[in-house]
This record gives C-alpha cells, structure tokens and sequence, in this order.
C-alpha cells in the first residue's frame, strides 16, 4: 500500500497518524510503502477500501535480502 493513497484516504498524514494511534512522526519515517503491518491494520480499519498487497512486500523483503 502506497502510503500517499492511505494520507488520501485519511485527508492528512496527521488523521491517518491519530486513525493508526501513532505520532505524526512515525508516519513521516515511513518511505514510499505504509509498513506492511500497518497496511493490514488499514485494511482492517477501511473495510478493504485500502489493501495491502503481500507481492509488494514479498518484493521489498527480496529487494533488502530478508
């Protein structure tokens, strides 16, 4: 899950943060991708509006050689 379609789905970084009950910041460290634990939550919270896509990051664990 790109993390600009769940700061669109939530109208700000800071509502998707207080929606995830974390710190603003925790969610500005997050790169390009929203952690797959976190895209699952989502997943969960939107009622399958947001996805989290277990291809990506079986790619990004292979891309780091996890």
């Amino acid at each position: 899950m790109l993390k600009s379609e769940a700061v669109k789905y939530f109208g700000t970084a800071l509502a998707l943060a207080r929606a995830l009950g974390i710190a603003s910041a925790s969610v500005s460290e997050w790169g390009e991708y929203v952690p797959e634990g976190r895209a699952y939550q989502l997943q969960v919270m939107t009622a399958g509006v947001l996805q989290g896509d277990p291809s990506v990051y079986t790619k990004l664990k292979d891309a780091k050689g996890r």
